[in-house]
């Protein structure tokens, strides 16, 4: 499993160590990741925009090939949908 942050390496190393992450968390502080997943978006805050990251998941199947997106991740619900995809992906 890995994560995708769109901080710079020390950033992303002081979190990740921070919050002891059972993961690989990567520095994407150019957005090059974000953009080609299309996860850098415009976003706006108090009538404010800027360009940042849209949280999402994507499951990328054995061959390299994306699997099943979640937009908009709702991290409440985010674990159950997660594994119940991943349940139905290896019984196909």
């Amino acid at each position: 499993m890995l994560g995708v942050s769109p901080d710079e390496v020390s950033a992303v190393d002081k979190f990740a160590g921070k919050y002891d992450l059972d993961f690989t968390l990567l520095a994407d502080a150019d957005h090059s990741v974000a953009e080609a997943y299309g996860t850098w978006v415009e976003k706006s805050m108090y009538g404010k925009k800027y360009m940042g990251v849209q949280r999402a998941t994507f499951i990328v199947d054995p061959e390299g090939k994306i699997a099943k997106v979640f937009p908009k991740v709702s991290p409440k619900q985010h674990d159950d949908l997660v594994l119940k995809a991943l349940g139905e992906l290896a019984a196909a």
